[in-house]
């Protein structure tokens, strides 16, 4: 019996992909901070990722049935969407805690199980390697962060024989999209600095994640990707032309339509 432990298992990625690795006969250890019941071929265990101390706990359990991981898959995160100088310093922390140090921790704890040809696959965004736009900029750095830290961790694991890779996915048909517009209502009301149009910026937000895809699309590109035995850095998945379109053209000229759309 193969092992594979994912993170963030009862969201929608997760909960798709771990489905996947059990049909195609693994079994998941399901970390996430609210679990189901135990089903054949996955053993649910109930963990914050941003305490090592609850980390510590999972290890402990995870060993008691297994010394030997194949791979580790990441999907536990949080979006945000607010601005750089108005939002409260825990809500900012939050954010770097759950989609930065989460990984981080999980990682340090457990690679002591993966074996030689091992695989940690880790879910960025397609922001990762853009320029963000206006009051996604919190959400945007903590996932460049995280991109730039699986890449630095690629660099030092290739020498133990395990491989890193990042799967930057665009818009997704999660609860996350939902949480995504709560975020832009709030902020729109809330925001006492910013006399934006908050119209256009919602058609903004709407066009960028019009193009949604079903988790089940997530599910079967992270299998492709820990079935091949030397799989590439990066990955990609529904990234949206109108972001990359943004980001062809000089800083100077971003700046300026942006400005020139939210502007009153």
């Amino acid at each position: 019996m193969q092992f594979v432990l994912v993170t963030g298992a009862y969201g929608g990625m997760g909960r798709a992909t771990t489905e996947a690795l059990v049909k195609a006969g693994f079994c998941v250890f399901a970390l996430d901070k609210k679990v189901g019941e135990a089903v054949e071929g996955v053993i649910p265990l109930q963990v914050d990722v941003t305490s090592e101390e609850s980390i510590a706990r999972a290890l402990e359990s995870v060993r008691a049935v297994t010394n030997e991981l194949c791979a580790i898959v990441h999907f536990a995160g949080v979006y945000a969407l607010d601005s750089l100088v108005e939002m409260q310093s825990e809500a900012f922390e939050r954010v770097f805690q759950i989609n930065l140090f989460g990984v981080f921790y999980i990682n340090k704890a457990f690679l002591p199980l993966l074996k030689t040809g091992g695989k940690i696959l880790i879910t960025t965004s397609e922001l990762a390697p853009l320029d963000p736009l206006p009051f996604t900029g919190v959400y945007a750095v903590a996932k460049g962060a995280l991109d730039k830290y699986a890449y630095s961790l690629r660099m030092e694991l290739q020498l133990l024989g395990v491989s890193v890779s990042v799967l930057r996915a665009g818009a997704v048909e999660t609860d996350m999209l939902g949480v995504s517009t709560t975020a832009l209502d709030i902020f729109c009301e809330k925001t006492k600095l910013y006399d934006c149009n908050a119209t256009r910026f919602r058609d903004i937000v709407n066009r960028v994640e019009a193009r949604r895809i079903p988790p089940e699309k997530i599910a079967r590109k992270a299998m492709k990707i820990l079935q091949k035995r030397k799989p590439k850095f990066a990955h990609t998945i529904n990234r949206n032309p109108l972001l990359l379109l943004l980001n062809i053209l000089p800083s100077r000229f971003q700046f300026w339509i942006i400005g020139k759309i939210l502007k009153k």
